[in-house]
């Protein structure tokens, strides 16, 4: 991919049928090199035909297939949902013959990390306010807001190596099979909250009589209450300002210990960080996602973990995958989760195709494969070496998959309960997310969002399609805000305040 400044397309592949707009093209306009003329108005990020496509052919682009062609297209013309749309075809899925060993860098690049007593390294020093049930989410969110800054700006000014007190509530834990895989998965990913290394301590609140019972939580997830985790109920408390007052006197209690912390130099092994992609464009696949990767690649090289996710969002490129896979193991487990997810499109009368959305398509993504194409590049080019399932622990190093949906919040909050202690996170449209306890990162892929949203993005990728940077010199930009933030920089959504409402477990099954 050769990027000029002062050229108005970007042809990714010389085999590609298309190549990107750079600015808004008017009809007329001439492509250099490309031997075409435009034919009407074509809006950046979106695609022009360089050649003659005849209606049922494949059309490519990173020198993939993007969709076929739902009637003759011309060159020069526009190619969107108007005339290109989704189409099954055949996807060899070799196994392994990308996979590389990886070339580690020695010594690995450090952070400010902190070590906790049984030695895991955290980000962020958080206290936590779990809830097993929806019942009990005002009374933790009446607990964590006795300490807000914006409420109280001097209740957390004693402790300045404290984060913050964070309540992290859902609408599930009732009304649902107690032998269940719905309620297995929320405990696993409550479990992972609570092991979670960037609290220094956790509430778990229930109401007392739902389904998911904290005993049961705490026996399927092998957690002891202790000094860094508490477990208490309304009903045996005596109601809700009781355990409000509770809550508060613990919390007030774990924050003397929480603050005793102190940063040290790390290695970045020791990092692992969630890779996101919302709000995408038509320069997801070409700025911000191949720059997270590059990054990724990086991170890999030194230690670190990285986890690509959203199984939906993958779709149509899987095969890119398996080609990285270390082992038909592993290879055999991304095709498994694939197919569940066929199956659960199936029982509920949905699509895998379904996608993108409206957002996507206004920034010039027409398909799910051409989407995936372009988010499967944030993992970079390393091989991958496990396959995990929603909110798995994270037990290996180096590239890992998450099957996950493609909605952000539950696909990071999967994350996060797997043990990512960072997320980076692109988009092309806008995104105000964040994330607790994990911090945020976001990436914009073209320059224009950067300056109209800078106030919640962290990192402008779109240097890359103005033509001023290469994908590896962003790349190690995003890495050096990988370490910086890891060693406590805010990130915008923290700074905000982003990051209780966040979090949103993956709700499976009937609710009864």
């Amino acid at each position: 991919m050769d990027i000029k400044a002062d050229q108005p397309v970007i042809r990714i592949h010389p085999a590609d049928d298309v190549v990107i707009a750079r600015r808004q093209l008017m009809s007329g306009t001439v492509l250099p090199g490309e031997g075409v003329t435009v034919s009407g108005l074509v809006p950046p990020g979106h695609k022009v035909a360089v050649r003659a496509i005849a209606a049922g052919a494949p059309v490519r682009r990173y020198n993939q297939v993007i969709g076929i062609a739902k009637q003759d297209i011309a060159p020069g013309q526009h190619v969107h949902t108007h005339n290109l749309g989704f189409g099954e075809f055949q996807r060899d899925h070799p196994v392994g013959l990308d996979a590389r060993p990886t070339d580690y860098i020695a010594p690995p690049a450090t952070f400010e990390g902190i070590v906790r007593a049984d030695g895991r390294v955290a980000t962020r020093n958080y206290v936590g306010v779990l809830t097993s049930v929806n019942c009990s989410a005002t009374v933790a969110r009446a607990i964590a807001d006795r300490f807000r800054r914006d409420l109280h700006p001097q209740a957390l000014a004693p402790y300045p190596n404290v984060d913050g007190v964070v309540a992290l509530t859902h609408g599930g834990g009732c009304a649902t099979a107690s032998d269940g895989e719905p309620l297995q998965l929320l405990r696993r990913t409550l479990g992972g909250y609570a092991r979670h290394p960037n609290f220094a301590a956790v509430l778990v609140v229930g109401l007392g009589c739902e389904t998911n019972q904290i005993e049961g939580l705490l026996e399927q997830e092998g957690l002891r209450t202790g000094t860094a985790l508490h477990t208490f109920n309304i009903q045996e408390t005596g109601g809700t300002s009781k355990t409000v007052a509770h809550g508060v006197e613990l919390v007030q209690w774990l924050l003397e210990e929480a603050n005793r912390v102190q940063r040290q130099p790390l290695p970045a092994s020791h990092i692992t960080v969630g890779l996101q992609c919302g709000g995408s464009d038509g320069y997801s696949g070409i700025s911000a996602n191949p720059a997270l990767g590059a990054a990724v690649d990086l991170l890999v090289r030194h230690g670190g973990t990285a986890i690509l996710s959203e199984t939906p969002e993958i779709y149509g490129g899987e095969h890119l995958l398996t080609r990285r896979a270390v082992s038909v193991a592993v290879a055999d487990k991304l095709m498994a989760r694939l197919r569940w997810w066929e199956r659960y499109c199936e029982r509920n009368d949905a699509a895998m195709d379904n996608n993108p959305s409206a957002g996507n398509k206004a920034g010039g993504l027409t398909t799910i494969l051409e989407k995936s194409l372009g988010a499967i590049a944030k993992s970079g080019t390393t091989a991958l070496v496990d396959v995990l399932e929603y909110a798995e622990p994270v037990k290996s190093r180096g590239l890992l998959f998450m099957d996950t949906p493609g909605y952000d919040p539950v696909s990071a909050t999967g994350q996060v309960a797997g043990g990512a202690n960072l997320i980076c996170f692109t988009t092309g449209r806008g995104s105000a997310y964040g994330c607790a306890p994990a911090p945020s990162l976001k990436l914009a892929t073209n320059t224009a969002l950067w300056l109209k949203q800078e106030d919640d993005i962290d990192v402008n990728c779109g240097t890359i399609i103005d033509g001023s940077e290469s994908v590896d010199e962003v790349g190690r930009r995003i890495f050096e805000h990988m370490l910086a933030t890891a060693s406590g920089r805010k990130t915008k959504s923290e700074l905000h305040g982003y990051g209780q409402n966040e979090f949103v477990p993956w709700q499976l099954g009937a609710v009864m």
